[in-house]
């Protein structure tokens, strides 16, 4: 079975809500998409570190709850999650707050334990990050990461990576333009937006990506809700449906990956994964929150269980 591994880091998370009520969950973008892997059946491992007060004991519990494997989250006694808050607009755009600078996951690799982390990466089959995941780690511990990925893909392994890009994250702008080169150098698959890209780079972002690179899959979603393709030397367009009901667009990049991912993995051919993708996605901006209940997936897209199969035979 293929294995995956996504990278990053999850906060406690608190939702505004109309007359400055907040609502808790937990989120991050690289466990958002580990959450819809998992849903869509896909082997998938968070890779993170965690404090040993009562949330993180919560968000463990919520994220076996959802079948993400947490054998190689790092417990660090005395430290607390990040958290964040998530304020969206009439038109269901969201803007984020951070609260995370001492955050357990930051030093994910320069703990005792990294060592650990370090050896077991390289035998996932795919590994998955966010650049918010890059803006963790500072210097040092983007190096140490970036020398996994390539010990990684010398063993036959594949990179994804996912342009997330939030200013906030960055103490300079170089600093992260670096950053993202840097991954987008690594990968195999490049889940990019505009909405990203411009902001980091300026108008010509989408020039950062390799495009012409036959052996590289880039995956570009526009502003509006079409993608454009770039893989083996062909360019493709798949358009998605509008969402004029949308009231929160969290985590609509995160599933969107997710569900590509997860296509592609399965066999299917880029355009119909991106097509799965859009099809998420869709569903997720119709709800509150990263994470739509088990009910809300759109149908035929998560996998069948044995006892559902037996019910109705």
């Amino acid at each position: 079975m293929t294995r995956v591994a996504s990278i990053g880091e999850c906060m406690i998370e608190l939702s505004e809500r109309p007359g400055g009520l907040l609502s808790r969950s937990f989120g991050g973008d690289t466990l958002n998409t580990a959450v819809y892997l998992a849903r869509l059946g896909v082997a998938v491992d968070y890779i993170t570190a965690l404090g040993d007060d009562e949330w993180s004991e919560d968000m463990l519990r919520r994220w076996q709850a959802e079948g993400v494997g947490v054998s190689r989250v790092v417990r660090v006694p005395g430290r607390l999650p990040g958290l964040h808050l998530i304020r969206t607009d009439p038109g269901g755009q969201r803007r984020f707050f951070y609260w995370r600078n001492s955050s357990p996951a930051r030093d994910l690799f320069a703990l005792p334990q990294t060592d650990e982390i370090a050896a077991a990466l390289v035998g996932y089959d795919l590994l998955y990050l966010s650049g918010v995941a890059l803006s963790l780690y500072g210097e040092a511990g983007r190096e140490r990461l970036f020398g996994l990925l390539d010990a990684a893909r010398a063993q036959g392994r594949r990179i994804a990576f996912d342009t997330n890009f939030r200013v906030r994250g960055w103490p300079d702008r170089e600093i992260a333009k670096a950053a993202f080169r840097a991954a987008i150098a690594r990968a195999d698959i490049v889940l990019a937006s505009v909405e990203d890209l411009e902001p980091l780079f300026g108008e010509a972002g989408v020039a950062e990506l390799p495009v012409a690179n036959p052996k590289v899959e880039v995956v570009l979603k526009l502003a509006e809700p079409v993608v454009r393709l770039f893989h083996g030397g062909r360019e493709e367009t798949v358009p998605g449906e509008p969402a004029p009901d949308a009231i929160d667009t969290t985590a609509a990049g995160d599933s969107f990956a997710a569900a590509y991912i997860a296509a592609r993995l399965a066999g299917a051919e880029p355009t119909v994964a991106a097509r799965s993708g859009h099809r998420l996605a869709g569903a997720v901006v119709r709800h509150r929150g990263a994470i739509i209940p088990r009910a809300a997936m759109p149908e035929g897209m998560m996998p069948v269980s044995r006892t559902s199969e037996e019910e109705r035979s």
